[in-house]
């Protein structure tokens, strides 16, 4: 991973950066910089500890049986709209959880692949949740110009400490956790997922 400059630090620990990347700038129509992210430091694991095999397997995206942090399912997250989202409402059946935010290259990049997926798989009892670790306003805005067929929360103060919780040693994004419909963890991804990951996750349930 190749990092610019240093930059001003914003909000949960990253630095600030222009946002780059001609995918990024086509689909989401020139989002406006604001952050740095980090995103799949593989060293960073091995520097908290994971050495060996969970070293391995987190850099792999692969997880066995993972614990659910206490009380994950009885939290609950604004929405841009101005709702509430309860995470006991999705309980009960698959969900992806996505960890992202509008000043992340490669989480705007898979927004469209998620959206495609939610939609394709709603009736077979997929759900996907959008978690954004970013100010109302800005996703607000974002969403208007890209809207996504899933539910989005907002998470701007405690989101990368939850997933971190769940798994994602180095505080990055994107970072998407898949549950089965038992509320229990199937699978780890640090980074932008793939037509393959989610083809993959669906044998997970």
């Amino acid at each position: 991973m190749t990092r610019p400059p240093a930059a001003p630090v914003g909000p949960e620990g990253h630095a600030n950066h222009p946002a780059s990347g001609a995918a990024a700038g086509e689909r989401a129509g020139a989002v406006p910089p604001r952050r740095r992210w980090l995103y799949g430091a593989a060293a960073a694991v091995v520097a908290a500890g994971g050495a060996g095999w969970a070293a391995l397997a987190w850099r792999q995206g692969q997880t066995s049986a993972a614990a659910v942090p206490a009380g994950l399912w009885q939290q609950s997250f604004p929405t841009p709209e101005g709702g509430v989202l309860d995470l006991q409402a999705l309980r009960g059946q698959p969900l992806v959880l996505n960890f992202w935010a509008t000043w992340c290259p490669p989480c705007v990049a898979e927004l469209p692949l998620l959206s495609s997926f939610s939609r394709e798989n709603a009736a077979n009892g997929w759900q996907v949740l959008g978690i954004a670790v970013d100010q109302a306003a800005a996703v607000r805005t974002f969403l208007d110009r890209v809207p996504v067929a899933f539910p989005v929360a907002l998470a701007p103060q405690g989101g990368i400490a939850l997933s971190r919780s769940l798994g994602n040693l180095a505080g990055g994004l994107p970072f998407t956790v898949v549950f089965g419909a038992d509320g229990q963890v199937r699978h780890r991804k640090m980074g932008q997922i793939t037509p393959q990951n989610l083809k993959d996750w669906m044998a997970l349930r």
